[in-house]
């Protein structure tokens, strides 16, 4: 017990540690703060990395550094944003920002992605910050920031952005490679698995967040016409469970017109052997991805874990993944609460879907690592269907290790024993990540903050969908 509460100290003070400032007043969170390596861009406030960190602040009277972070965030969406040849969509927010100095000159630079690794626009940015900000109206009570005539433009740019119509049928969102947590080239692009989560998290957000009016009315009709097709697709074709993959084996090819049972073409043969053994009998999970002849059967945790929390996934769809995963609890969570995505891809078809990426080897980083932060998204998931033994087994996986080993960003290997080999200690979004597992573990309501429950406007649609 002593040790627990040592843990818990030793973070909330590395956390304190991390806050940036700009002038006097906090904005966010560094990446890390691993003293034995070169800063590069992890002394930057990433906007994914921070939302561990606005919950864990939100949750312990800190709601000031959120409201900060949200308004210097908002007033970088509508900032200039030329890269090189091109302007990046209005909406869209940046994937980190830095405080700079110049004597007493400060201001915020802001990268959208053409400082990345790959120079990959984020996607899910903008997704998070509608999701943020719903915690912080939920949390503080105060709406009256959300409907603030700059905040309720930030959002309308956003949906604006998300619900464009494209050269897409589906009611997903179409996004290149490495576009969101998995930032390198993974073979996720299309319509990957996440970002269709947080989409779907997000429209609820921006639903809650709209001011009433003529112009919110307009808006909530669109809204929850995606929200209801978006949840059907995704149940519809992502689902995977065993009866599932049963009809997949026997699926028929080349089918035309609107009596296909095999809509995207998906050929039998496609099937990795992998899901035939490990699959289990009562369980079942959403596929990272689908598209023509294509369907990615790796299990990806957070886009499962969120589409719980989100309610994309039905009462007994959810209970159906929490039990895959503790029937899997080896290959998804072994000695570090969660790998990213399962399994790891090898040999040739790592050298081609990775371009021979050295830092997403099989079992490590993106590939298959393990990565503390997702460990506060099982606590919530298990939390909403009332898993909660699974919920303490994965705490205490994690009081066991994360401070020992320095708060590693990700560990590596087939069940997440070494601490990853270019993994940055001091990692905020672990230790924030630990604080708001713990806090929710010890105040289950507390979880209420990201989770979501079933809307009958989106169920409504659901029916029209499956009468038509």
């Amino acid at each position: 017990m002593e040790t627990q509460i040592k843990t818990t100290t030793d973070s909330w003070q590395l956390l304190e540690r991390s806050i940036i400032y700009y002038g006097d007043r906090p904005v966010g969170t560094v990446a890390a703060s691993d003293p034995s390596v070169e800063a590069l861009n992890y002394d930057q406030c990433f906007v994914r990395d921070f939302v561990s960190s606005a919950l864990v602040f939100l949750l312990n009277g800190r709601a000031d550094i959120v409201r900060n972070f949200l308004i210097e965030t908002l007033a970088l969406q509508s900032s200039d944003k030329q890269m090189d040849y091109s302007h990046a969509g209005r909406g869209l927010m940046p994937a980190s920002f830095k405080v700079m100095n110049e004597g007493s000159h400060h201001y915020l630079v802001a990268d959208f992605g053409e400082h990345a690794i790959g120079r990959v626009t984020p996607v899910d940015s903008c997704l998070w910050w509608l999701i943020v900000l719903r915690a912080y109206v939920k949390a503080t009570g105060d709406l009256d920031l959300a409907y603030q005539p700059d905040f309720q433009q930030g959002i309308v740019w956003i949906l604006k952005l998300c619900l464009a119509d494209r050269f897409d049928m589906y009611p997903t969102i179409l996004v290149p490679d490495g576009a969101f947590m998995i930032d390198r080239r993974m073979g996720v692009d299309g319509h990957p698995l996440e970002i269709q989560a947080l989409f779907y998290a997000a429209l609820q957000s921006a639903r809650e967040m709209l001011l009433p009016g003529y112009k919110r009315d307009i808006y909530l009709e669109v809204i929850n016409q995606r929200l209801g097709a978006l949840s059907y697709h995704l149940r519809q074709y992502y689902w995977l469970d065993l009866k599932r993959l049963n009809n997949i084996y026997r699926y028929r090819s080349e089918e035309f017109g609107t009596s296909a049972i095999n809509k995207f073409n998906i050929y039998p043969d496609s099937i990795p052997e992998w899901v035939h053994d490990w699959m289990p009998e009562q369980g079942g999970y959403l596929v990272g991805n689908l598209s023509p002849a294509r369907m990615d059967f790796r299990f990806f945790a957070l886009g499962n874990l969120m589409a719980i929390m989100s309610s994309l996934v039905t009462a007994q769809e959810a209970q159906l993944i929490m039990s895959l995963i503790e029937q899997r609890w080896q290959d998804l969570v072994g000695h570090m609460p969660m790998k990213i995505c399962y399994p790891a891809i090898a040999d040739q078809e790592w050298k081609i879907l990775t371009g021979c990426d050295p830092k997403n080897v099989p079992w490590s980083y993106h590939n298959g690592g393990n990565w503390p932060v997702l460990l506060w998204f099982l606590v919530g998931a298990a939390i909403k269907t009332g898993r909660m033994e699974l919920a303490q087994r994965a705490m205490e996986i994690a009081e066991r290790r994360l401070a020992d080993d320095g708060w590693p960003e990700y560990y590596d290997g087939r069940y997440g024993r070494l601490v990853g080999k270019a993994s940055r200690k001091y990692q905020t979004w672990t230790i924030a990540g630990f604080l708001l597992a713990k806090s929710m573990l010890e105040n289950p309501e507390q979880a209420d903050l990201i989770s979501f429950r079933e809307d009958p406007g989106t169920l409504d649609w659901l029916y029209k969908l499956q009468e038509f």
